[in-house]
C-alpha cells in the first residue's frame, strides 16, 4: 500500500497489529525519525525496548549479515507482545536483504520497519513495499504539517487552547520543523501547567529564529531596503551562519506571505505586524515571483558553481529589494 495524507496520518496513530512491514521515507531526517518512533511505539507498546521485542540494525549491518534480518524477524522474544525489527537509514544498495526478508516473513514474524532518505519512484524499496498486500509505504515531504497531525501532537500533550492561542500554534507548524514544533509543544505544557494556553504562553516558548540578524535581513529585504541588506550580510557572515540556511528561512518568510495573501496563513510572533503589512505589499503574484527567485538561489548554492556563496545569497536579498521598491 502507498499510504498518504490522513490515511498515513491514522496508520501511523493506529497501524494494523498483523503489518508485514512499513516503509518510511523522506528527505528531512527529522520527520522520518518523528514517524518513525511513533509508529514502533504503536506497535510494539512502551516497553518494547526493554522487553528485548524490538530489534535494531542499520541498514550497513543488514547488508553485511545477508541473513540479519529475517533472522531477527523470527526470533522468539523472551517476553510476550509484538515484535519489530527495525533497520534504519537502508539505502537502494542494501534492499536486498530487506527485499528477500519481505518473501520469506510468516504470520507470527516480527514486523518490519524500514527508513530511508528520499527515494525514486522507481526505487525497488517502494516498489517492493508499495506492491506487497500486507505492507505499506509512505514518503513525508517538506510541506507543512497537516491538521490531523497538528491536533494528534496537541493531544499528546494534553494541551487545550484558546482559539486565539490555536491560530498561533497553526502558524507556528507551518514554520517550524517538525521536531522543532514538537519540543516548542512540550515546553508550552510544561509552561501552562495543565491551564487552558494562550497567545501569551505560545510567544513565550516559541523558539527565537535562528538569529534576529536574519530576521532583520529577510525583513529588510521584503521592505525593500536595499541599502541595509550589506551590512547586515556582513554580520551574519561572521556570525557563521551558512547562505542555505539564509536561503531556507528567507524562502519560508516568502512562503509565509504568500499563505497570507492567499489568506489560507496566519501571521504570529513579534513580526506579526510587518508580515501582514508586506503580505498587503506584496501580493500573491509578486510573493510567487520572489519564491522563484528564491528556488533558483537555493539550486545554485547548491550546486557545484565556484561563485561565493554569501555574494549569490546578498544578490537574491538585494533583488527581492528591488522587487518590494518595483
Amino acid at each position: 500500500m502507498n499510504l498518504k495524507g490522513a490515511q498515513a496520518t491514522k496508520f501511523f496513530a493506529k497501524p494494523d497489529p498483523g503489518t508485514t512491514g512499513v516503509l518510511i521515507y523522506g528527505a528531512d531526517a527529522m520527520r522520518v525519525a518523528l514517524k518513525r518512533q511513533e509508529l514502533i511505539l504503536n506497535l510494539a507498546g512502551p516497553d518494547a525496548e526493554g522487553d528485548m521485542r524490538l530489534t535494531r540494525m542499520t541498514g550497513q549491518e543488514a547488508k553485511s549479515d545477508p541473513t540479519a534480518v529475517i533472522d531477527a524477524l523470527k526470533a522468539v522474544g523472551m517476553f510476550p507482545g509484538a515484535r519489530v525489527v527495525f533497520v534504519d537509514g537502508a539505502t537502494e544498495l542494501q534492499a536486498g536483504p530487506i527485499l528477500n526478508a519481505l518473501q520469506d516473513w510468516a504470520k507470527g514474524d516480527a514486523a518490519l520497519v524500514v527508513t530511508a532518505g528520499a527515494l525514486k519512484k522507481t526505487s525497488k524499496l517502494r516498489k517492493a513495499f508499495e506492491s506487497h498486500p500486507n505492507t505499506a509505504s509512505i514518503g513525508l515531504y517538506d510541506d507543512p504539517m497537516g491538521r490531523d497531525e497538528i491536533e494528534a501532537l496537541i493531544a499528546a500533550e494534553a494541551l487545550t487552547c484558546t482559539p486565539e492561542a490555536r491560530r498561533d500554534i497553526d502558524a507556528l507548524a507551518a514554520a517550524l520543523d517538525p521536531g522543532d514544533f514538537r519540543q516548542t509543544l512540550t515546553k508550552i505544557a510544561l509552561y501552562s501547567n495543565g491551564e487552558e494556553v494562550t497567545p501569551t504562553a505560545v510567544a513565550a516558548m516559541a523558539p527565537a529564529t535562528v538569529d534576529a540578524d536574519m530576521d532583520e535581513v529577510i525583513l529588510a529585504a521584503a521592505d525593500g531596503r536595499a541599502a541595509q541588506i550589506g551590512p547586515l550580510m556582513q554580520r551574519l557572515s561572521g556570525q557563521g551562519v551558512a547562505p542555505v540556511t539564509l536561503a531556507i528561512f528567507a524562502t519560508r518568510h516568502f512562503q509565509q506571505l504568500m499563505g497570507l495573501a492567499l489568506g489560507t496563513g496566519q501571521a504570529w510572533g513579534p513580526n506579526r505586524d510587518a508580515l501582514q503589512r508586506q503580505a498587503r505589499a506584496w501580493g500573491v503574484a509578486k510573493a510567487e515571483q520572489a519564491l522563484a527567485l528564491m528556488m533558483d538561489t537555493d539550486l545554485t548554492l547548491r550546486s557545484s558553481s565556484r561563485a561565493p556563496a554569501m555574494a549569490v545569497m546578498e544578490r537574491a536579498l538585494i533583488r527581492l529589494a528591488m522587487m518590494a521598491r518595483s
